[in-house]
């Protein structure tokens, strides 16, 4: 993610060095006396967790990089007029908040295939690529183990933008969706939330019950941090490589006894859906190993996921090309639900390389 400070007859910026070790008091001062190098040392910690929250609220990508450039740009041009009544994260999420709100207001909502169509039977069928921008997309996680610590029993375990979480987030209106991300996930007060959204504090306690209630409607008990923390470590790697094995093997059976007896199988943009062994062992069976397959363990949304790769010899001989990224969901110790992104444009935000060779 890269931001561009503007520059023109109306907003002249200067670059000049600043210490790597400069206090954010000195950086801000520097920042808003117009220094873009100041601004982007200031600015940096809070990049990712933006963007994230961008994510949470829009469920897309592109849409969040958008409403993050957007934010990065307002608070360059409103820097001066900071006056450091709240704190600097509290004003950046208030400007970030507010750009999502706008973006929301003018692109579609995103859902998973499930909330968007009925449940598929004809496994030859999966129903025409949908270019229409409404599919939730995935998210790029660090690839450290994500188990991590011992959770709060809360939202807050839900920081790590959870499929589900996520998914349920899309269902609510915009103003509550805030609501419930800066209150329960980034943990602001009311009277901050307040502030944010120029409201007063009893509408946001209100909007956040009612948030709460549609949220925990739609979610499954349990989150997925808490379903590999039961795993472990060692229970999450001999899960992924029997996985990773089966599918390059083709063996179907190996992976339908790793499969919840209800597991779900999507495959956006196309909008069919299988619920069941029977039906995604049958499209296994009859479509996904008519090619060979290798697969990378990765990490998407704080779950367990695969980069899948595909063989197609009549294109590329011997090479794989990046074709699926798969992100699982764990009930029980079992795959729950697979959720397997096609679109290409998603791809591209997970810095994967297009391209494996056989035995790579």
């Amino acid at each position: 993610m890269t931001f561009a400070t503007p520059t023109g007859p109306t907003e002249m910026a200067t670059k000049t060095t600043i210490s790597r070790t400069a206090t954010e008091p000195e950086l801000l001062a520097a920042a808003q006396g117009g220094d873009t190098a100041a601004f982007e040392q200031l600015v940096a910690i809070y990049r990712r967790p933006l963007h994230a929250h961008c994510y949470r609220m829009l469920g897309s990508l592109q849409d969040a990089e958008d409403a993050l450039q957007e934010t990065l740009l307002a608070a360059w041009r409103g820097l001066s007029g900071f006056e450091g009544r709240s704190s600097l994260r509290s004003w950046l999420y208030r400007v970030a908040t507010n750009a999502c709100l706008r973006l929301a207001e003018q692109r579609p909502q995103r859902h998973l295939s499930s909330e968007r169509s009925p449940v598929w039977s004809d496994v030859h069928n999966i129903g025409d690529y949908t270019e229409e921008p409404v599919w939730l997309e995935p998210y790029p996680s660090d690839a450290s183990d994500p188990s991590g610590p011992d959770p709060a029993a809360s939202y807050q375990q839900r920081e790590n933008v959870e499929l589900a979480f996520v998914a349920a987030l899309q269902n609510l209106p915009a103003n509550q969706r805030a609501v419930l991300i800066l209150r329960e996930v980034l943990e602001f007060s009311a009277a901050e939330v307040a502030e944010v959204l120029d409201t007063t504090v009893a509408s946001v306690n209100s909007a956040l019950q009612r948030a709460r209630k549609a949220v925990d409607h739609r979610i499954v008990a349990g989150s997925q941090e808490e379903e590999l923390r039961a795993l472990g470590a060692k229970g999450q790697r001999d899960l992924v490589a029997a996985f990773v094995a089966a599918w390059a093997r083709a063996d179907v059976d190996g992976i339908l006894d790793m499969l919840a007896e209800e597991v779900r199988f999507a495959m956006p943009p196309f909008p069919a859906w299988f619920v069941g062994r029977a039906h995604v062992g049958q499209f296994l069976s009859e479509r996904t190993f008519a090619r060979s397959w290798r697969l990378r363990p990765m990490v998407a949304n704080g779950q367990l996921a695969f980069a899948c790769y595909v063989n197609k010899p009549e294109t590329t001989p011997g090479r794989f090309e990046l074709g699926v990224i798969n992100v699982v969901t764990l009930r029980d110790r079992r795959i729950a639900e697979m959720n397997a992104f096609l679109d290409p444009e998603v791809h591209r935000w997970f810095g994967l390389p297009p391209e494996l060779a056989d035995e790579e």
